[in-house]
This record gives C-alpha cells, structure tokens and sequence, in this order.
C-alpha cells in the first residue's frame, strides 16, 4: 500500500490504524457502497492520469459482499490495469472449516431484509449443494429461524469473526440452533452454511 498515490477505503478509520501500525503514510479517500457510484467518475479520471489506487475494505475482499466491483467494471471498460493481491476472505475461509462436500456450492451473501425474503429462501431450498449466506449481528438469529423453516434440521457451520481476533466456528443442526438462540452471541459478522446436499 505504501507504493500507491491513494488507497480506496471502506473504513478509513480503522484503515487508518492499520498504516500508523506499520508507518504508511499514503493519503486515504473514503470509498463504501453509499458513496461508490458518485466518486466512479472522479476515480477513473485519476487512475487515466497516471495516479495509482489501493482498493481494500474493511473486514474482508472488495467486491466479494463489500464494495468495488462497479470500480472494477468501469476499470474494465476504460481498459485500465486492475491487479489483485489475494487476502483474507471469509467466503473461502468458512468453506474450508464447515466440513462439507464444497467441491460445488451455491454463495448467496447477504439475505433481503424484507422485500424477496421468502421468496430467496424457497429458491435457496431447491439448490442442493452448501449455500453460503453473509448475514450481521442485527439479523443472526432471525436468519437462522428463517434458515430452519426453509431448510429443516440440516447440518449448519455458523461462523464469526472468521481469521480476526475473536474467530468463533460452530458446526450444528439447525433444529438445535433454534432452540438455543440466546447462546448466539450477537457481536460481529456472520457466515452461515446450511449443507443443502
């Protein structure tokens, strides 16, 4: 990151303690889902001036449930050079530990809250393969009601915080889970696998 004119970030407060940890001092613009489109323009302009960028995000890998992938389209179309250094991302960290057959699996994200809800859960249901959902703590136990009603009592990998401080993976019955909600501990970010095979 220090070998760039500006880093994109998410979070540019918690960007910013991790280059004061390492004595970065490359200037930060702030880039979340909210501000993505309206600084579209002005960040093509500076990249087709000659100016390099950093994308990162917050918790995890731009464009994967996290902002950037209009960057990387429009980065596409204006054919400007787009390099990614692979990183922590929790899609392919909770495969590895839910211990399901993912060999195929179907990678929802993040659940409509309201609107298309059921409708989702009933096409997720006739997916047989792992479904991977992204869900935080202000919907986590409402989604894994949902999840039981929709699926019935499959096997889940519950995951928090995967590779931060607090990493936190609980592999299950569905039919367990809902009858022991209050132990879901409501801090964090979550990946759910329901093993739909």
């Amino acid at each position: 990151m220090d070998g760039v004119d500006y880093i994109l970030s998410e979070d540019t407060r918690k960007t910013q303690i991790l280059l004061d940890k390492y004595g970065i001092k490359t200037k930060l613009l702030s880039y979340y889902s909210v501000t993505e489109k309206s600084k579209l323009n002005r960040i093509i302009t500076m990249l087709k001036d000659g100016n390099s960028l950093a994308l990162i995000s917050e918790a995890g890998t731009p464009c994967i449930s996290d902002p950037g992938s209009i960057l990387i389209n429009e980065c596409i179309k204006e054919n400007i050079n787009i390099k990614s250094v692979p990183g922590a991302s929790a899609l392919t960290h909770s495969l590895v530990l839910c211990g399901f057959p993912v060999n195929r699996y179907y990678f929802q994200g993040f659940l409509p809250v309201k609107k298309g809800r059921e409708k989702t859960f009933i096409g997720l249901k006739k997916i047989m393969m792992p479904v991977v959902i992204y869900e935080s703590k202000y919907r986590i136990k409402k989604t894994l009601s949902d999840c039981h009603k929709y699926f019935g009592n499959r096997e889940v990998s519950i995951c928090r915080e995967l590779s931060k401080k607090f990493e936190e993976v609980v592999n299950i019955n569905l039919g367990i889970v809902v009858k022991n909600l209050s132990l879901i501990k409501e801090k964090g970010e979550f990946v759910i696998i329901v093993n739909n095979c």
